[in-house]
């Protein structure tokens, strides 16, 4: 059997910060890893990357099309950051029961879960060197030979989808994939991130833009002479303040309320001058349904509403990545809900109801659907699906992004459990 705690400290243990996104180490791990075990494997990257190589593996044939995707990038250790680690970020060391490293929950523990099973299902020769699997064989594993290299004795398809480029948005990494023909149309999709392996079907988008104040400097000691961009955008902020308030009577009925974040002012150089200049960085995030252009339109209505004065006020430099939503009622997505709450009842002691905005049921082995409040790949993928696409894996995105990430190793076990009773359920010998 495969032992994918090891595979996942061998994933952790090569870094892949993005920025600057460079994933060519790992790629070729995982097309190794992937290539010995019999799969059809490639390696891609688009030209204006190169070093931002992805990994689609493929094992067996026909229908149906299941693709497993995870993404291979973290975000960087910031400056002075690995002093606050308890641990060495890349020695993915295993203490009371929880497994630490960067990328360790976000994103390596979904991925390393993923090839795990697909590993298992292709029956691979043992691997040189080989921490990847137990020295004692099942005995009814069957030699790689039997399968063959194209799976022509397996009743559908499993794709590995390991993508550069998520913590950036995705552009370089699973939208090419998507938009250039690489990845095949799918009956099922699942997208590995931190749910506590619950089953979500939709996050949040988020819009991004610039608010500036302009006025007119002078010196400090007659302010009245000038025009205080500061004092301006501090109206701007109020009003951007009561939209954000606003916001809360919108909610989605699984992932919660739409905001808006003022996160970062600059403004001002002296403070013996009246500032003639101020900026305001915005997020303001969306849920399903929301429109992007609509959204636009009603931030130039906060920040044209604002009464600033002599000093002009202006929204621009939008950015926005979409929000994603699914549903779970194919028979696929069933058979999925019905591992989830399969391994809940086997090994987790009754839960308390879900937080408002992540779903809510009396079933304290609820499987799903939740909301996923953190953004995902998910939302380059509608294009290459025919069916249904979720969000799963174990942990929490609350200690993604943070020192000392960890995952809980018995929650990542269940993840892979989950997944090997899946792909047995819709993936037959």
């Amino acid at each position: 059997m495969i032992d994918a705690v090891v595979l996942l400290q061998e994933l952790v243990k090569i870094p892949s910060p993005n920025l600057p996104g460079d994933t060519r180490a790992i790629a070729a791990y995982i097309a190794e890893v992937m290539r010995e075990a019999g799969c059809m494997v490639k390696m891609l990257a688009p030209e204006q990357k190169p070093e931002a190589q992805s990994v689609v593996a493929t094992f067996g044939q026909g229908a149906p099309v299941i693709m497993l995707h995870a993404h291979i990038d973290t975000v960087p250790i910031a400056v002075n950051e690995a002093q606050r680690w308890s641990v060495d970020p890349y020695a993915a060391v295993i203490q009371e029961g929880k497994l630490y490293g960067k990328g360790s929950v976000d994103d390596k523990a979904p991925l390393a879960a993923m090839m795990a099973v697909i590993l298992e299902k292709a029956h691979p020769l043992p691997l040189t060197p080989s921490p990847l699997r137990s020295e004692r064989e099942p005995e009814n594993a069957k030699p790689l030979s039997q399968h063959g290299n194209e799976g022509e004795q397996i009743e559908g398809t499993l794709v590995l989808v390991a993508a550069a480029e998520e913590e950036t948005g995705g552009v370089l990494g699973t939208k090419w994939l998507a938009e250039n023909g690489h990845l095949p149309m799918c009956d099922f999709i699942v997208v590995g991130e931190q749910t506590h392996n619950h089953v979500a079907t939709a996050h949040k988008g988020v819009m991004r833009a610039t608010v500036r104040a302009t006025g007119r400097s002078v010196h400090a000691t007659n302010p009245d002479r000038g025009v205080n961009a500061i004092t301006a955008m501090a109206k701007a902020v109020l009003a951007l303040d009561a939209y954000h308030k606003e916001l809360a009577t919108r909610p989605h009925p699984i992932v919660g309320v739409p905001t808006c974040n003022v996160g970062v002012i600059q403004g001002g150089s002296t403070a013996n001058a009246v500032p003639d200049s101020c900026v305001v960085y915005l997020d303001r995030r969306m849920v399903p349904g929301e429109n992007p252009a609509v959204v636009q339109d009603e931030m130039r209505a906060v920040i044209d509403g604002v009464d600033a004065g002599e000093a002009t006020l202006s929204i621009g430099e939008f950015q926005t990545s979409n929000w994603f939503e699914s549903t779970a009622v194919s028979a696929l997505a069933q058979t999925f809900l019905g591992c989830v709450e399969g391994e809940f009842r086997k090994t987790l002691a009754p839960q308390p109801p879900l937080p408002h905005g992540e779903g809510e049921s009396e079933n304290p082995y609820y499987p799903g659907p939740i909301g996923y409040l953190p953004g995902s790949d998910a939302k380059h993928l509608t294009g290459v699906t025919r069916g249904e696409m979720i969000i799963f894996g174990p942990g929490s995105y609350e200690v993604a992004h943070a020192f000392d990430e960890y995952v809980d190793v018995k929650e990542f076990a269940s993840t892979v459990n989950i997944l090997r009773a899946f792909v047995e359920h819709t993936i037959r010998d």
